[in-house]
């Protein structure tokens, strides 16, 4: 008899805003350094990526997530977190290296677009994003349109 798989009752939140307003250009997953209560407040999916950016420090090279908001969790009482504090992201060096290399260009940032766990550990995929103007916008939303027109049609003449 096989083994019984965990299943992952953890959330996953999304950063649904970020692929309507950038352009994502490359994606890197890292993990997070949050405290208790954080990760409580997180696997509750108490998060709110939208408002969220990622810095990026050259010496020495870390990697700073800043105005995320993850709610406090309330059994924590007195020595609950602060929910918008700056959290450290973990990635390796010649990754924060090149992030750094990337950002430099003009027009170029770093969001986090998804927030989830990997056996227990709270990961934070992040996104080199360029910003797109309104005419962009509009162009991505009817190309979407387009696609899902085109999906549609497949699968009714396949039935």
């Amino acid at each position: 008899m096989p083994p019984k798989k965990k299943s992952n009752q953890s959330p996953t939140i999304k950063n649904r805003k970020a692929h309507h307003d950038y352009e994502i250009l490359e994606t890197l997953e890292c993990g997070i350094a949050l405290l208790g209560s954080e990760v409580k407040s997180v696997r509750n999916g108490k998060v709110s990526l939208v408002e969220g950016y990622v810095r990026v420090q050259a010496s020495p090279p870390a990697l700073f997530l800043h105005s995320v908001n993850i709610a406090e969790y309330g059994p924590a009482g007195p020595v609950a977190h602060e929910p918008t504090r700056t959290r450290t992201l973990l990635a390796h060096k010649r990754e924060i290296d090149k992030l750094l290399r990337q950002v430099d260009q003009k027009g170029v940032t770093l969001i986090p677009l998804k927030m989830y766990f990997v056996n227990g550990y709270a990961k934070l995929l992040i996104g080199l994003g360029r910003g797109r103007r309104a005419h962009d916008k509009r162009q991505a939303i009817s190309e979407r349109e387009n696609r899902r027109d085109l999906e549609r049609a497949m699968s009714k003449r396949m039935r």
